[in-house]
């Protein structure tokens, strides 16, 4: 039997696979017990397609990158890597060999990418938390519970670059904020490119079983070819993160996990100047600490926390009615934050990165916040309400607790908070409780509590329940109720405190499918979360198709055709806002991605809106219908030259409106990329006329996998201002760091000094 035909036979056992697990469901729907289901599941989870062990060690691995040692070649190798982009189900283009070693208290990966033009490797970035997109890269999932559904994610690429993340549900909740200590080393010769990766066991999560089994999976990611290739066969429209097709990493004896309590203190000096004020200098003190409690439970404690040393936010321009979405960048909340997740999660794609990364480009002026992001509709938990004001300016925060990880088939997420006084707000405790059931093959059901309570006595209690089922290989179907409670004074009027929803999504390798229905009730007050708009009823929907035509495959992988609407409605009926979307993508075999279509909006305002303050336009209420043309193109990630481009051009409200995002990214080596981009409304409308524009340039340098520096510098015409970030970065041992951080806010009318800091930090972590 030649290798294609094993190939073959290999997908075609995949396959019979998901039916086994399809019966199993149907077994549980039809009344015997969940349990037995649950087994049936479980046994064919572990079949025979990929199994690999790993060989003991005694003596020290010098992890380089280099696979020297004696116990390399005695080890069994995960080869016949099969493609799942371009040519899925084929051989990979490249030998690809992976081995495994064990101490007992290590795990050691060693990696060996060979390549026939080696010459042509692509090395994209040295940082901390390197996008693997950018070049050559191999990654790993380790499933240590063999629940086919959670594992820890590892990464890195012929550079010894490294990226690691916790994930949960198959995707649903990527985390590559979570920071594990583990080494890395790579090498690069005439053959290829090899990595050996040594991962302590007290940084990973397991059972305390004498002998263990573990799902794994590899991926590499061969630059020039636009390839991606897997030791178990994963369609091409998952990713690596679908655990439930992963390989068994089998025969664990004797492992050792260790006390796992880290504590990791930190001190600080610095200078803030506001306009013309003196300079005013402070220092702090404070400390983190993080204990494994069980095999599955960890306990997080945080005592004067600080965010000093945080990128700043990109700044955007709002055109639309609702607020704007920031994201969580601080470290504290964003570890573990997949456990707090509510409702489906990441909708598009369930983890494929083919069709996000287009949306949000694409989105008309009036939409781009609101629907491009998903989830933006409603979040039940946003912890940026912690320690941060409405202007985004930092509060305190005194301490906290957080206890997450999983016992047997529940995740549990606890958190308490105490945030101190601010210059507007008073002292507050928050809390946050997520519990959820892991049901059938990967399907789950839980519950969340919040809870907001200041030293004046307000407070405000937020509850919900969701359910989210997997039938089959593809079909998603999900749902959520949530109710909030806050004093007789906040919801004096009569009206509804629920918020309600229910979806499907199907991501097959054809047709990608998603609709849904929310409802928010008027009275619905999550101080917790973040919610755009209440009082509301709005459907979504999408239709798309992956197409890949032969006639064009030697400039464009695949054609995606796709529709996307949205319909809000008031509590009344009446209709609020719709979006509809008519888009044709291109993804080219270059690496580029564009994309065409036209966008439909409808506005139905009921009061006057403040289009412009400074200016002092306000449209009148009443019906706007308007549409927009677009074109819009993103270059390869790894390109070292890429231009960047999006035009827009159509009617805005009661007027016309020309938009265009035009960008460059430059990436001379592997150790600095810089990235420029412009984005310039101009609107022309009979209430008034004026322009934005939004400057951002970031430049990054990166002189070590160690040692990194990096700039946001931006522009924003709206708010007259302009803004620096700049930020030294020295890992001096694992998981601690030294950083210097120079903020620097001026108006760009006057040029005068808004406020600027300069804050040199220092942590130190001591492992157990």
């Amino acid at each position: 039997m030649n290798l294609v035909s094993q190939h073959r036979q290999i997908m075609n056992l995949v396959l019979q696979d998901q039916m086994l697990r399809n019966l199993a469901l149907v077994v549980t729907v039809i009344g015997l017990p969940a349990s037995l289901a649950a087994d049936v599941q479980q046994d064919h989870s572990r079949h025979a397609l990929h199994r690999l062990t790993a060989g003991l060690v005694s003596d020290p691995i010098v992890v380089d990158g280099r696979l020297t040692e004696p116990a390399w070649d005695q080890a069994v190798a995960a080869t016949n890597f099969i493609q799942s982009e371009p040519n899925e189900g084929e051989p990979a283009t490249e030998q690809t060999e992976v081995k495994l070693l064990t101490d007992g208290t290590t795990l050691y990966i060693g990696f060996s990418a060979y390549d026939t033009q080696a010459d042509r490797i692509v090395v994209g970035e040295l940082k901390k938390d390197f996008n693997p997109r950018t070049g050559d890269a191999f990654e790993v999932v380790i499933d240590t519970f063999l629940d086919r559904r959670n594992g820890y994610m590892f990464a890195t690429n012929p550079m010894g670059a490294k990226w690691d993340a916790q994930m949960m549900n198959e995707g649903r909740e990527v985390n590559s904020d979570w920071d594990a200590i583990w080494r890395t080393g790579a090498h690069i010769d005439a053959n290829g490119w090899y990595a050996e990766l040594a991962i302590p066991l007290h940084t990973l999560r397991f059972s305390n079983t004498d002998s263990q089994t573990w799902g794994i999976n590899f991926l590499r990611r061969l630059h020039r070819r636009k390839e991606e290739s897997y030791w178990a066969p994963v369609p091409r429209h998952y990713r690596i993160t679908r655990v439930s097709l992963a390989g068994t990493l089998e025969n664990l004896r004797g492992l050792r996990g260790g006390t796992d309590l880290r504590i990791k203190p930190y001190m600080l000096a610095s200078g803030t100047q506001l306009f013309t004020q003196p300079v005013v200098g402070d220092t702090a003190m404070g400390l983190d600490l993080k204990y494994g409690l069980t095999a599955g439970l960890t306990l997080d404690m945080t005592i004067n926390t600080d965010f000093s040393q945080v990128e700043s936010d990109e700044q955007q321009i709002n055109l639309t009615r609702v607020s704007l979405f920031f994201p969580e960048k601080r470290e504290f909340f964003l570890e573990d934050s997949g456990v707090f997740q509510f409702g489906p999660g990441n909708e598009r794609g369930q983890g494929s990165s083919r069709i996000r990364s287009s949306l949000g480009a694409s989105s008309s002026l009036s939409r781009l916040n609101e629907i491009a992001q998903p989830g933006n509709d409603l979040r039940l938990f946003f912890s940026r309400r912690i320690g941060l004001d409405d202007s985004g300016e930092a509060i305190p925060i005194l301490g906290g607790l957080r206890l997450t990880g999983n016992t047997g088939r529940y995740s549990v997420g606890v958190m308490n908070i105490h945030q101190g006084q601010g210059p507007n707000t008073p002292a507050t405790n928050f809390s946050a409780v997520r519990i959820r059931r892991a049901l059938l093959a990967n399907s789950d059901v839980g519950v969340a509590m919040l809870n907001k309570q200041t030293a004046e006595g307000h407070y405000n209690r937020v509850f919900g329940a969701d359910a989210n089922f997997r039938f089959f290989q593809h079909l998603n179907l999900n749902a959520y109720v949530a109710r909030t409670l806050s004093p007789p004074e906040i919801t004096k009027e009569s009206g509804s405190d629920l918020a309600t929803r229910i979806g499907l999504n199907y991501p097959g390798s054809f047709w990608m499918v998603r609709a849904s229905y929310l409802t928010i009730g008027d009275q619905f007050n999550n101080e917790l979360g973040f919610v755009p708009r209440v009082g509301i009823g709005k459907f979504d929907g999408f239709l798309g198709a992956h197409v890949r035509p032969k006639s064009t495959s030697r400039w464009a992988r695949e054609f995606f055709p796709h529709w996307e609407g949205h319909r809000i409605t008031r509590r009344s009926g009446q209709l609020d806002s719709a979006y509809y979307d008519h888009h044709l993508m291109i993804r080219f075999q270059n690496g580029g991605m564009g994309e065409i279509g036209i966008n439909q909006n409808v506005e139905v305002l009921t009061q006057p809106f403040t289009l412009h303050k400074n200016r002092g336009i306000v449209l009148l209420p009443g019906r706007y219908d308007y549409d927009e043309l677009f074109l819009w193109y993103n270059p390869d990630p790894g390109t070292t030259i890429g231009l960047t481009g999006r035009f827009a051009i159509g009617e805005f409200y009661s007027g016309h409106a020309t938009s265009y995002r035009i960008g460059s990214m430059v990436r001379a080596t592997a150790r600095f990329n810089a990235h420029f981009s412009l984005t310039r409304n101009l609107i022309r409308l009979p209430e008034g006329s004026f322009n934005t524009d939004l400057l951002a340039t970031r430049i990054n340098v990166d002189f070590s996998t160690r040692t990194f520096l990096n700039a946001l510098i931006q522009y924003n015409s709206a708010a007259r201002q302009w803004s620096s970030n700049v930020r030294f970065n020295i890992i001096h041992r694992p998981l601690s760091d030294i950083f210097v951080v120079y903020n620097d806010q001026r108006n760009s009318q006057t040029g005068w000094l808004m406020n600027r800091s300069l804050v040199v930090k220092m942590t130190y972590l001591v492992s157990f």
